[in-house]
């Protein structure tokens, strides 16, 4: 992020909510579940700094998926050389994002690539791993954090649907009895000479 100007503004106000956001906790509980999961030793220490200095390559998010979701495409990443230029590493993030996708993340937890390399929203990057983590954990792979909502679909018969819209529900609230007799509402405007 040194090659790039200090924000001012507006957006020096996103960015320091983005960086309040992170949370150190939950980022050495993910680094710890990362280690276990693919073996390596890595420093688990949730500090932004080193958060972001770990996951940077993509190779251990590679290894990580292909863990947890095998694929000779990962397989082949992880098996390479250490990726060192910049345009090789993103490809490998991007691999590691592709492969988060295809194991159940939603669109919405997914970071972009950017967000890891520049290390300009970490945030993103922590959450897309947890969310990881609980898809891991839904399907029975060690995974961390909150069990996944199950979709609990209902199926309503006619006569119960309409029944439902004689009722006036508590958010509507209710007038008491109160009615708008007496308003003049739109009266015309009387000037005096």
């Amino acid at each position: 992020m040194s090659h790039r100007a200090t924000k001012s503004g507006f957006a020096a106000e996103a960015q320091q909510k983005n960086l309040d956001k992170f949370d150190k906790n939950l980022a050495t509980e993910i680094l710890q579940w990362i280690q276990t999961t693919t073996g390596e030793s890595i420093n688990t220490s949730g500090d932004m700094d080193n958060f972001g200095a770990v996951l940077k390559n993509g190779m251990l998010l590679c290894k990580l998926m292909n863990t947890l979701a095998p694929s000779p495409q990962l397989q082949k990443i992880i098996n390479g050389k250490v990726p060192t230029l910049a345009f090789k590493c993103m490809e490998v993030i991007n691999q590691a994002v592709m492969a988060m996708e295809s194991y159940g993340v939603p669109k919405t937890e997914l970071f972009q690539t950017v967000d890891l390399w520049e290390a300009g929203n970490l945030t993103a990057v922590l959450t897309c791993c947890s969310a990881v983590g609980r898809k891991a954990k839904s399907k029975g792979q060690g995974g961390i954090g909150p069990k996944e909502s199950a979709k609990n679909e209902r199926q309503f018969t006619e006569e119960q649907l309409r029944q439902g819209q004689s009722v006036i529900g508590l958010q509507m609230g209710t007038n008491k009895g109160a009615s708008q007799a007496g308003m003049n509402m739109g009266n015309t405007r009387h000037i005096m000479d």
